[in-house]
């Protein structure tokens, strides 16, 4: 069965950096278009970053770009956001996850395959 699982959230300062990882099982890894996504409670769920198959193409919003970097580990299958210069706005449930592929503007309806979720708090 397919499946993600996030890790490496938590409680940071802003000015401050984390590091996210997903870890990948059960579908070839290099043939999805992998995604990170964030949600606050009672706000939609936003596209953060992706990176399609075989890396060719990149994506990141407009609120990350120059702050996150997406990257991945085939070797691993895993998946990793670099979050540095964290506000508070960057608040939020991170989840990854995976669709064949293309990243197709990072609607995450597009994408079928989700992990659990992993909480990122940063303090002013």
């Amino acid at each position: 069965e397919a499946s993600v699982v996030e890790s490496g959230g938590g409680l940071v300062q802003a000015g401050g950096s984390l590091r996210l990882s997903c870890t990948a099982s059960g579908f070839t890894f290099d043939d999805y278009a992998m995604a990170w996504f964030r949600q606050v409670s009672g706000k939609e769920r936003e596209g953060v970053s992706c990176v399609s198959w075989r890396g060719h193409d990149t994506y990141y919003a407009d609120s990350v770009k120059g702050r996150f970097t997406i990257s991945h580990d085939n070797a691993k299958n895993t998946l990793y956001l670099q979050m540095n210069s964290l506000k508070p706005e960057d608040t939020a449930m991170y989840y990854c996850a995976a669709r064949p592929r293309l990243c197709l503007s990072v609607i995450d309806s597009y994408f079928g395959i989700w992990g659990q979720g992993t909480q990122v708090t940063v303090s002013s």
